[in-house]
């Protein structure tokens, strides 16, 4: 059975890697000319979960390859008064195009070929039995067949990266420690790397389109009394801004044999930090759909069934942290047996 998987990121690599555990015969097409990336570019916490997805295929060494282990959660307020700490898990905090980078080394050498500058836009049935869509938040394949478009979540995410950390004031460079800050006019986070390079996001409410300026930001960050607008500002300037988008009631995941996983089909606001290994977790249990259903058909509705309540709880649950309130009750969902490569998939 052959499966073409579209879009090399996170979310089709790791599908890559368990649709040939799985037995099928996988090609990855990704529509830029080569991985992309200049510079650090972002960063992302990849949470236990995203791991345990990762094992199931024997690729959780490849994410503990690079980038390194957050253990301990803190969380300020914008006095800088330490509200609480607690163990986190095994969280790891990683550069994007390291983590891809990583599992695209992964899939090679597994001699499944990755051919870049593949666009593709359609899919008609014979390209193979089964096609992943995976091309992220602006799906190309997801227009085709459903009409819900990306939501601004009111929020811009400032990141950046500060060499020497330990110089600015009120920083803890404890290791593993991910500390959040939730200031008068932000939501601010950061870690401290063992190099000594503290990597960090704000969170900043306003309009689609508003001023992107370092100094905006700081003037967001100075009333309060935490490390947060020293570490912007040692940054140098070298600061970058995202809009923040989740994507909510994709009515249609699948039409025929295209089906659509992560970022393509429920992207959430960075809230949670779930966006990666949700896709991973998508990607092994569509592989043990197919290994353990009878026809492809089959398959994809089974997928969807066991999915669906669990992704959806989430973007939820972001978007409702970006808004300010309270998360919601959520999905009680036995993920750990759901991911479980010894054991078949229920739904």
């Amino acid at each position: 059975m052959r499966a073409l998987v579209v879009g090399a990121g996170i979310g089709g690599s790791t599908a890559a890697l368990a649709l040939s555990a799985a037995g099928w015969d996988v090609t990855v097409h990704e529509a830029h000319p080569k991985l992309a990336g200049s510079g650090p570019g972002a960063f992302l916490t990849l949470a236990p979960n995203g791991l345990l997805a990762l094992e199931q295929v024997g690729a959780a060494s490849v994410a503990r390859s690079v980038g390194f282990e957050l253990s301990t959660l803190a969380l300020l307020d914008a006095s800088g008064f330490e509200v609480a700490v607690r163990p986190m898990g095994e969280f790891r905090c990683l550069l994007w195009i390291e983590l891809v980078a990583a599992l695209h080394r992964e899939v090679r050498q597994r001699g499944i070929p990755v051919l870049h500058d593949r666009r593709v836009e359609s899919v008609s049935g014979r390209e193979a039995d089964v096609v992943v869509g995976a091309d992220g938040l602006w799906s190309t394949l997801r227009r085709a067949i459903d009409p819900a478009r990306p939501r601004y979540t009111g929020q811009r995410v400032f990141f950046g990266y500060t060499p020497g950390a330990v110089s600015v004031a009120g920083v803890s460079a404890a290791p593993g420690r991910f500390t959040i800050i939730r200031g008068s006019a932000s939501v601010f986070g950061y870690t401290v790397s063992p190099s000594g390079v503290a990597y960090w996001f704000a969170r900043v409410t306003d309009a689609l389109g508003s001023d992107e300026s370092p100094g905006y930001l700081l003037d967001r960050l100075r009333p309060d009394a935490t490390p947060a607008a020293g570490l912007a500002a040692a940054s140098g300037g070298r600061i970058r801004v995202t809009d923040a988008y989740d994507l909510p009631g994709v009515r249609r995941w699948r039409a025929g044999r295209l089906l659509l996983l992560g970022d393509a089909a429920h992207a959430a606001a960075p809230a949670t930090g779930q966006g990666a290994s949700m896709a991973m977790e998508d990607a092994v249990i569509l592989a043990k759909a197919l290994r353990d259903s009878d026809d492809v058909d089959a398959a994809l509705a089974l997928y969807e069934r066991v999915r669906r309540p669990r992704v959806e709880a989430n973007t939820e649950a972001s978007a409702r942290s970006t808004a300010g309130s309270a998360p919601g009750p959520g999905v009680e969902t036995d993920i750990a047996a759901q991911l479980d490569w010894g054991r078949r998939l229920g739904g």
